[in-house]
């Protein structure tokens, strides 16, 4: 992409805190618009904790989070930090559509309703576009024809990436996907991984929360390593995971090549 290209996600110098335990410590991120972040580390590390600030759902005490240039505003300090502006917030979480790893779909609407709510009730779009963009959606990952099936009758590959089309009928600047493959047995895993790299080779941009290094080291442009709610290492994936300078990283490849 060229230079001067306002980065679609910036966070600058992010704090999180529950109480006494900070979970995020000075993290600075840059997503730039077509490419996609993987974020990796162990449990604990701060990954879904950050992609959760980044879409809002959960309130920084400190720090910036800026959105193809425009920052979030905040009103008061520290733990006492909220967003001064909801009408923002609504309209940034409506750009950055959130997979999340338990797929979160409504068990009394059918997969293709499902995919049409928000479309339909928050951007208040005609319900004849949303439905043909949905069924399009729908056969885009592979499950057109679960349309008219309720979720509990779906594998949960199948309920990922319906949850996948959900996302993505929101027309979003940005997906947030966080461990979109962790629920699954390693046969439905490959289902959605297949998904992913389609959207990766689309260039759309995505930050990526994820345990498989595989698909991070396939789909990923840029990867970042957290370790105890900071930046142990980042870079491309061919450094990290063919030359990480880190020894904590190292410690985790081996750890999690092993397993």
């Amino acid at each position: 992409m060229s230079q001067g290209t306002t980065p679609v996600i910036e966070i600058r110098n992010l704090h999180k805190a529950y109480g006494q335990l900070e979970v995020i410590r000075g993290v600075d991120l840059v997503a730039e618009r077509g490419h996609v972040v993987s974020l990796i580390g162990s449990s604990g590390s701060g990954k879904s904790t950050l992609l959760r600030c980044c879409n809002l759902l959960e309130d920084s005490q400190q720090g910036e989070i800026i959105f193809e240039g425009e920052p979030v505003r905040w009103r008061g300090e520290g733990m006492g930090r909220i967003p001064a502006d909801r009408a923002q917030v609504t309209r940034l979480r409506t750009n950055l559509s959130m997979v999340f790893q338990q797929f979160n779909l409504w068990s009394h609407l059918t997969i293709l309703q499902n995919v049409m709510e928000a479309p339909l009730h928050v951007l208040k779009r005609d319900p004849a576009k949303v439905e043909a963009r949905a069924r399009e959606l729908l056969a885009k990952v592979g499950i057109g024809d679960k349309a008219d099936a309720w979720p509990a009758q779906l594998s949960g590959g199948q309920q990922q990436r319906a949850a996948i089309a959900r996302a993505l009928c929101m027309e979003p600047k940005a997906l947030l996907l966080d461990e979109p493959t962790s629920a699954l047995d390693p046969e439905l895993q490959q289902e959605v991984v297949r998904v992913i790299k389609d959207l990766a080779a689309e260039h759309r941009t995505m930050l990526l929360v994820t345990h498989d290094m595989r698909l991070a080291a396939d789909v990923s442009d840029h990867v970042v390593f957290l370790h105890q709610g900071r930046i142990e290492e980042q870079g491309p994936p061919a450094q990290l995971f063919g030359a990480p300078r880190s020894e904590r990283l190292r410690q985790f490849l081996s750890a999690t090549m092993a397993s």
